[in-house]
């Protein structure tokens, strides 16, 4: 038997409306909502962003409202699709605005009807009338100063309530379109109502005020109230401080009382009232005359104070006194990009910003963040900055108009100023829905894995499914694509149009001006923009291939540019570079296809003059900037290898000359792999001395070996063997980029040679070493010292094993005994190097110690060296080498230490310092605290005189004053401060504490 068909409910079922909470049938039921004709209310509210929060919260309302009050608002709900739209929307998306209804239940009738959105004035009369609020007895015209009846806490509760039903009409028409088939807010229209709205709260707390300092008399203050940041550029968010400044005549005690009564009203009723931005900050006067402000900007505001001032306008108050305070003070906005500290302060405040977002929250940090709201802002207001100064109609406070500005102006493409105008008010509207769920101050995305809090919120921004992917999908899918366009804004709207103006590929393109260009250059920190921009031509003119892809590229290289100290030597770097690898294919191609590569490039470039002479002539180690699929390439290549390769490739020459050169060549890109990984912070300063110390060792054994082989070839087998002994910084494996290699050749003549032809020989050879080694070159130095030998100048050249040992045991000074302490072999026959050292073990770690005369004339000799040695005018704190605290210091301390107790101390007979300073610590001959000072200082010295290398590219060893250089050299070792005179202090303080340590232990 066939069962007869049965009619389906036209009534959904809970679930296909999204209600998942269990009391959903229950609460539907209460409401009257599930019959077939509550149909069309409960798809409308199915499309809430939360359709459970806003049945509860109806729910709730019904409850509030009783029976007759329900069916009014059921009534009113059937009938009104706007209403439906503005209190599902509303409910469904702000659990805050929900509270506020059920507590005040006919509040919903504010939502009711074609709702116009009220100005200005209306925000102000009705706010002004929640506290009663009069006009000031006898006010003049554009006084607009008001008193208030109540006052107290019944005037806080009162401008809460009244403030919190206005702003839920603004938030009640921005999210109707989510649910029914409203009109949409714009974005503009929306910041300029939540503006106007606390320009009229302002305005009622200030009525409030003024009654409560001044009750019983006629107000004798004249206040304005400046509206700065977004609340002045009328981009205000839902939930945010609204700065503000003061100015009042007389700038009394009593205009303090009210200003300060009107904050904390404010604060209490609406949202935090914040005058950080006054003079001098939170430290600065709460209220100050016209002419006092006149006088500070006049002398001491920085350049983010006069970018602050941008966005003044009077808001509440006294209107004249607030006009002539902008009209005042505006012009000196557009001077700003000509004070000398405009470009490092403005980079810097961007870089401060960054930082104060925990790692883990950049990728969801909505204002802060990389690709982020203020990255917007920042750009648009530094472009506003440069050009305003001679465009007048750049002069608009708010980001959306200033970039249309902006693109009218020709200073950025219109296509450009679109997308990022999209982007802008993308990331705005997830702000204010953030913020408007439960009226917090927010910025941040919900975790990734919170997949419920972002279904909730892309529900609230009106995201829909595409067909692929569903309402989520789809906002993270814009997420990305909008951060990621944001990211690249700094290359588009400050490099793009330089490109334009200079490469001319393209005839539809925005085009600066010259003196456009050169001033844009100019903000963007290049000291010479008229260089650069020839630079910029060189680069990308004309129609070949290679400048078409260089004009591709430029615009993000420029940018990484800017990220360094000095970017016009960056650039006039990158332009020598391009120019040597000019007919070379790979060059470009891996410029654009490894963005890793670019960015490190660029780094180095700007950073260090050292490395970029070197890269021009090695330019191959770019190849090694990749990264590798173990890490980045440059730290792949081991040092020795590299050394035992440099000595295999000079091998394949018979003339001397030829083979130090290939030694040469390898040495040049070995140098320019370690200088390139230490500057980007992937070396530190013990593997970077290492590095350096194994290359020179390499390059003296290939010079020896090649002396040695051209000589054999010519006269016949070589009557001697040879070591080559490093000594000071390279037996010690210590070597900087600016140091010397001081060493001592020793011989052994072979049992059938004459003694004094091998000594002459092997002079020969040593002369010719130090001769190749040291002959003119544009490679960073290779002078051979040999100024430690026995006798000093005077002395031969090089001694047999056994005349060392003689000299040693009977005429060795104090100071050649502490020399010994850091002898190392490393060049030459492995055999006479190792019993070299064991000959002088006896000498550098003597039996017993120390006596007493030998550690007084120590004493004496670094006395002597303390006073004659430092260069004249050199500055003794700050001398990375001799200075007080630095690496003299430090070594003289550890070696005498060892002289002293390496006799009875195995774990001292080492030397290197920092290996020393580790055994001394576990003998417990100096306290730990004592160690840990005395290493922090050498590797503090030790980086400093590296980075001046670096980044002067020549050596020294003195740091400079504060300004770029400092900057340059703080940057390069790796400090994290913005200002490089702390870098300078923590300099000071370190080698300061370290020869507190020296005075005590090395005097002692």
């Amino acid at each position: 038997m066939v069962k007869p068909p049965t009619s389906r409910s036209t009534v959904p079922a809970p679930g296909r409306l999204g209600l998942v909470e269990p009391t959903a049938p229950e609460e539907l039921q209460r409401l009257g909502w599930n019959d077939a004709d509550s149909v069309e209310l409960l798809w409308a509210l199915s499309r809430a962003a939360n359709a459970d929060l806003a049945l509860r919260t109806l729910a709730r309302l019904a409850d509030s409202l009783g029976d007759e009050g329900w069916a009014e608002l059921d009534a009113a709900l059937r009938a009104d699709k706007g209403l439906r739209g503005r209190l599902f929307g509303l409910f469904g998306a702000s659990s805050a605005f929900g509270d506020h209804v059920v507590a005040n239940p006919a509040g919903w009738r504010l939502l009711e009807g074609s709702l116009d959105l009220p100005d200005k004035h209306t925000f102000t009369a009705r706010m002004l009338d929640s506290v009663g609020g009069y006009p000031e007895p006898g006010g003049r015209v554009g006084r607009l100063l008001y008193r208030a009846e109540i006052t107290g806490p019944a005037a806080v509760a009162a401008l809460r309530t009244a403030y919190r039903d206005q702003l839920m009409i603004i938030a009640a028409a921005d999210l109707a379109a989510t649910v029914e088939n409203e009109p949409v807010l714009p974005y503009l229209e929306a910041g300029a109502l939540l503006a106007d709205l606390a320009d009229a709260a302002l305005t009622a707390a200030l009525a409030v005020a003024v009654s409560t300092v001044v009750p019983d008399e006629p107000c004798p203050i004249h206040l304005a109230v400046i509206a700065m940041g977004k609340c002045g550029a009328r981009e205000l968010n839902y939930v945010s401080d609204v700065d503000v400044v003061f100015v009042a005549e007389p700038a009394d005690a009593r205009a303090s009382r009210i200003a300060g009564e009107m904050m904390r009203i404010g604060t209490s009723a609406f949202f935090e009232v914040d005058a950080a931005l006054r003079p001098e900050g939170k430290r600065g006067e709460l209220v100050r005359t016209l002419e006092s402000h006149i006088a500070y900007y006049n002398r001491w505001a920085k350049t983010w104070e006069f970018q602050a001032l941008l966005k003044a306008r009077p808001m509440a108050g006294d209107f004249d006194l607030g006009r002539r305070y902008v009209e005042a003070l505006s012009p000196m906005v557009w001077t700003a990009s000509e004070r000398e500290d405009f470009v490092p302060e403005v980079q810097a405040m961007r870089r401060r910003v960054e930082d104060l977002v925990p790692a883990e929250l950049q990728e969801r940090e909505l204002k802060l963040g990389r690709g982020s709201i203020r990255d917007v802002e920042f750009a648009v207001q530094l472009l506003q900055l440069v050009h305003g100064r001679v465009d007048e109609s750049l002069r608009v406070p708010n980001t959306v108009e200033a970039l249309g500005a902006l693109a009218d102006g020709g200073y950025i493409g219109r296509d450009d100023a679109a997308n990022l105008r999209a982007s802008y008010e993308f990331l705005r509207l997830l702000e204010h829905r953030l913020q408007l769920q439960r009226l917090k101050r927010t910025h941040t995305l919900p975790p990734a894995d919170d997949r419920e809090a972002l279904r909730w919120l892309a529900r609230a921004s009106h995201m829909r499914a595409d067909g692929r992917k569903d309402a989520l999908g789809v906002l993270e899918s814009e997420i990305k694509r909008n951060s990621s366009r944001v990211r690249k804004l700094h290359a588009k709207l400050f490099y793009r149009p330089l490109l334009e103006s200079v490469s001319k590929l393209d005839k539809e393109a925005v085009r600066l001006s010259p003196d456009a260009a050169v001033r844009q250059l100019a903000a963007l920190g290049y000291s010479a923009p008229s260089h650069a921009l020839d630079h910029l031509t060189a680069l990308s003119g004309g129609a070949s291939r290679k400048a078409r892809i260089q004009a591709m590229l430029l615009p993000q290289l420029l940018e990484y540019l800017a990220d360094t100290v000095d970017p016009d030597a960056g650039l006039l770097a990158y332009r020598r570079l391009s120019d040597a690898l000019y007919d070379t294919v790979w060059f470009l191609r891996v410029l654009r296809d490894e963005p890793a590569v670019a960015e490190r490039l660029m780094t180095v470039l700007g950073s260090s003059a050292y490395v970029s002479d070197l890269l021009v002539k090695s330019p191959e180690v770019l190849r090694l900037y990749a990264d590798g699929p173990t890490g980045p390439r440059l730290l792949e290549p081991n040092p020795p290898e590299v050394a035992r390769a440099l000595v295999a490739s000079s091998s394949r020459y018979g003339d001397p000359a030829r083979a130090i050169l290939a030694a040469r060549s390898l040495r040049r890109a070995e140098l320019a792999r370690i200088a390139s990984a230490d500057i980007l912070g992937m070396l530190d300063v013990p593997q970077v001395c290492e590095a350096l110390s194994t290359v020179w060792a390499g390059v003296l054994e290939a010079a020896l070996t090649a002396v040695i082989r051209a000589s054999e070839s010519s006269r016949g087998p070589a009557p001697a063997r040879i070591a080559v002994i490093g000594m000071g910084r390279l037996g010690g494996a210590e070597l900087g980029y600016g140091s010397d290699a001081d060493v001592l050749f020793v011989c052994e003549p072979h049992a059938d040679a004459d003694d004094t032809d091998a000594v002459k020989w092997a002079t020969t050879v040593a002369e010719q070493v130090r001769k190749f080694l040291g002959a003119p070159s544009t490679d960073p130095p290779l002078e051979v010292d040999l100024n430690l030998r026995p006798e000093g100048r005077s002395g031969p050249l090089v001694r047999t094993l056994t005349s060392y040992e003689a000299y040693y045991t009977q005429w060795a000074e104090v100071w050649e005994v502490q020399a010994l302490l850091r002898a190392h072999a490393v060049a030459g026959d492995p055999d006479l190097g190792t019993r070299f050292l064991r000959m002088i073990d006896k000498v550098r770690y003597p039996e017993g110690g120390l006596s007493q005369e030998a550690v007084r004339e120590i004493r004496r000799i670094k006395a002597r060296v303390d006073s004659e040695r430092l260069p004249r005018g050199a500055d003794p704190a700050t001398h990375t080498k001799l200075g007080r605290g630095g690496l003299a210091d430090i070594e003289w301390t550890v070696q005498l230490l060892q002289l002293q107790h390496a006799h009875h101390i195995e774990a001292l007979h080492n030397t290197s310092t920092l290996e020393t300073l580790d055994a001394i610590g576990a003998a417990e001959l100096i306290s730990a605290g004592d160690v840990e000072l005395l290493r922090d200082a050498w590797i503090t010295a030790t980086s400093a005189r590296n980075a001046l290398v670096l980044v002067r590219g020549k050596r020294t060893d003195q740091l400079p004053g504060p300004g770029r250089l400092l900057t340059a050299v703080a940057r390069v070792t790796g400090w994290q401060g913005e200002d490089a005179s702390e870098y300078l202090d923590h300099y000071l303080r370190v080698t300061r504490r370290a020869r507190a340590v020296v005075e005590r232990v090395f005097g002692a």
